[in-house]
């Protein structure tokens, strides 16, 4: 059970937080369904209200699109989507970019010293 904390942030923002990180993991690609209403209030410990704002966020965001008495299906670009909206995924890709970054001007500079040597 993943409880949202008692922080500045809303409780509804804590729980699209946790479902766009899970989503952007893959989580839910097998069947592209978000667990039910009642299932994510277990899982966070909320109401209801956090939920359904959750899920309003994530559909305003174009991650899900849900259908009445069916649930919250993934839209067919949620997993891309999440990732340039979640601040941890996004981190992380910036810090692989970063990596190649470095690794690229390293290989220059080497390349730069061999043509000055010549």
């Amino acid at each position: 059970m993943q409880m949202v904390e008692w922080t500045g942030k809303p409780a509804y923002q804590q729980v699209a937080d946790a479902l766009r990180g899970r989503i952007a993991k893959g989580e839910f690609a097998k069947d592209g369904k978000l667990p039910s209403i009642a299932d994510l209030i277990d899982e966070y410990g909320v109401t209801v209200t956090p939920v359904r704002e959750a899920i309003r966020q994530l559909k305003t965001d174009g991650l899900v699109v849900s259908h009445q008495g069916k649930g919250a299906f993934l839209t067919p670009d949620a997993a891309e989507a999440a990732k340039r909206t979640d601040p941890m995924a996004a981190i992380a890709e910036l810090r692989d970019e970063v990596g190649q970054l470095r690794t690229s001007v390293s290989e220059l500079r080497d390349r730069l010293a061999r043509l000055e040597s010549q």
